[in-house]
């Protein structure tokens, strides 16, 4: 689509996860937030409170989704007060959406929710060969998250019933042709431009600070050279591993296991089918539809006379023009890999048979099942181990939130030691010193959890020496710690910081140099244009930024182009200062037909989402809608970044 957003891949995932992804939530992790209080309520909808609680539990399983779906994703964006906070700003569009469903009586229907449900692939992924749903399976698996199939399945009827209300507005959003190239040529316009850099660097020669500036500076700023406050923390964990270790299964039990599932250990069976096609996709109209289905019967009863005859038919007359030169052929596949009535149909077959018609949402097929591949049964002794694991697993699974529950009665009751809790449990305690309010860089895992970090700084941790809660730090792990020893911020000495000191100072002092050069070359130049020395033209745009800063771009692209050329000049902070002399605009470069058809659908979508948010902001009205949690102040590259839009 836009070179931009194909080039900042990463940039945009985490602007979906912030802003735009919807919350639908296919499995959701009731789990611990029943074991512990809820907390005080975070937000206020329709007369409803949201509890801190829910906001956790719902951060939690957001988090774990993106972790799934992103697997090199930095988990401290996720861990962020602004990721958390917008987790907070979705639960609360979730409720919104849910009494205006139940408000306007938009119900879904029994039929509504078994199409949903069978559209799952994680619930698709549960079923056995002979098609049909492993209901232990099912049961296991909402279960492990808190749920039962009820009060799952009533949960997506809720989800489904909340997207009615955004539909009207989602299902008819356009924008015209007209009106979006209007936006689209704007919003793609490049400008020619010479830039003239005032850098820091470039005055820092010039500046020697004397000592009493320096001692000045160091007085004035004695935070800037603190040794901040640091805790060493003895800690437990409890997570799945922790919990296998306690779990033994006897022979008996792995060989029942292997007894009942063999077959699906073994493998997947294979098979191997050619098909003739004849499209027919939604939406056609009916005439249409039984023309296709008629001529699918003409060729069924011709392959039927002749069953050698059907690579060749398949040749002259399959509409699927990916397999048609082969005959039909579609090579081996296991379930779960074809449309369902074809699937059902293929699994069905014996070696050699013709399939009646088949519909699918492609339109009518004939199969013909060329061959079947089938697993050779592995032996007891072959699978034990990965028996073994799978066993462990399954039974840590279920047997964590009885543990979980001991491990946090067991830090709270016994609130001045973790060795009876890590004696009860066998777990071992570990060990951390150093340990700062404030992730160091690259710091991973618990040391890098902002949620463990603020609890074991808190004053009962420090003061009183108590255990910490048990806090969720990752997907099914508990961990609770101890502060052996507290070291409180301090201030170093000046000789010991003098360096750090002077070249702060110099840093200070270049960037004023060259915001002043800066403004004395714009306004000389400004007023005698002629006289105004720049580096070769460029031409930037949104989306080709030629490397220069985003205020950069954003003056640039703000500049009055009614009278050109025109000088502009730029604060660039610590870093500087710029003059720019804008020269001219160039169109944007005419697109092919298919690019401009994409970029006009996004900017309907574009324009659709800002009417579906408009009419999110009507709801919030008029369902009274506030948030009572602190909103996290905007960091300095999200200013920038707003200040380059």
């Amino acid at each position: 689509m836009f070179d931009f957003v194909r080039k900042h891949t990463k940039i945009m995932m985490m602007l979906m996860f912030l802003l735009i992804i919807p919350s639908f939530v296919v499995f959701g992790i009731d789990g611990y937030s029943r074991m512990r209080e809820q907390g005080e309520a975070v937000a206020h909808v329709g007369g409803q409170e949201i509890m801190q609680g829910e906001w956790d539990a719902m951060h939690k399983e957001e988090s774990q989704r993106m972790r799934a779906s992103m697997p090199n994703l930095d988990v401290k964006l996720l861990d962020s007060p602004e990721a958390r906070y917008a987790t907070l700003e979705r639960l609360v569009r979730e409720r919104v959406l849910a009494q205006a469903a139940d408000k306007y009586k938009l119900t879904t229907s029994n039929e509504r929710l078994a199409q949903e449900l069978q559209a799952n692939s994680v619930i698709a992924s549960l079923r056995l060969p002979n098609g049909k749903l492993d209901m232990d399976r099912y049961r296991q698996l909402v279960s492990s998250q808190g749920l039962t199939p009820e009060g799952f399945e009533a949960r997506v009827r809720r989800d489904l019933s909340a997207r009615q209300v955004e539909a009207g507005i989602t299902n008819s959003g356009f924008a015209s042709a007209t009106v979006a190239d209007v936006a689209l040529n704007a919003f793609f316009e490049k400008r020619e431009v010479q830039v003239a850099n005032f850098t820091s660097a470039d005055f820092a020669a010039k500046i020697n600070p004397t000592e009493a500036e320096l001692e000045a500076y160091y007085k004035s700023n004695q935070t800037m050279f603190q040794t901040p406050e640091q805790v060493n923390i003895e800690y437990v964990v409890l997570d799945l591993e922790a919990v296998k270790k306690t779990i033994a299964i006897s022979d008996a039990d792995l060989k029942s296991y292997y007894d009942q599932n063999a077959a699906q250990l073994s493998g997947n069976e294979e098979r191997r089918a050619s098909h003739i096609l004849i499209n027919a996709a939604k939406g056609v109209s009916d005439a249409d539809r039984q023309k296709a289905k008629a001529r699918a019967l003409e060729l069924l009863q011709a392959v039927r006379k002749a069953p050698d005859s059907f690579a060749e038919v398949a040749k002259k007359n399959s509409q699927d023009t990916g397999s048609a030169a082969n005959g039909g052929d579609l090579d081996f596949f296991t379930r779960g890999a074809m449309v369902k009535p074809f699937e059902d149909a293929a699994f069905s077959m014996k070696k050699g048979d013709i399939s009646e018609i088949v519909e699918s949402d492609f339109g009518y097929h004939i199969i013909k099942l060329t061959d079947i591949k089938v697993p050779k049964q592995r032996s007891f002794d072959e699978l034990r181990p990965s028996i073994l694991t799978d066993l462990r697993t399954q039974q840590a699974q279920r047997k964590f939130a009885e543990t979980a529950e001991a491990f946090t009665n067991g830090v709270y009751e016994q609130s001045d030691s973790l060795k009876s809790v890590a004696d009860k449990l066998k777990l071992e305690i570990k060990t951390a010193d150093s340990v700062m309010r404030n992730p160091l860089p690259g710091a991973t895992g618990l040391l890098a959890n902002a949620k463990f970090l603020a609890a074991i700084f808190a004053p009962d941790a420090i003061e009183k020496g108590r255990n910490t809660e048990a806090i969720e730090t990752a997907s099914n792990q508990l961990t609770a710690a101890r502060v052996t020893k507290h070291t409180p911020a301090s201030t170093k000495a000046f000789a010991e910081v003098r360096n750090v000191a002077r070249d702060k100072v110099i840093a200070v002092r270049a960037a004023e140099l060259a915001r002043k050069e800066g403004q004395e070359k714009l306004a000389a130049w400004k007023a005698a244009p002629a006289s105004a020395v720049f580096p070769a033209s460029v031409v930037v745009s949104r989306d080709k930024g030629q490397n220069f800063p985003p205020q950069v771009i954003s003056a640039v692209l703000r500049a009055d182009s009614s009278a050109l050329p025109v000088f502009v000049g730029v604060d660039l902070g610590s870093k500087g200062y710029a003059v720019v002399r804008v020269n001219s605009l160039v169109p944007r470069t005419a697109p092919t037909e298919p690019a401009a058809t994409q970029d006009r659908g996004q900017y309907a979508q574009w324009w659709t989402d800002a009417e579906n948010q408009a009419y999110y902001g009507v709801l919030k009205e008029r369902f009274k809608v506030a948030i009572t949690a602190s909103k996290p102040a905007p960091s300095t590259e999200d200013a920038l970044a707003v200040a380059a839009r």
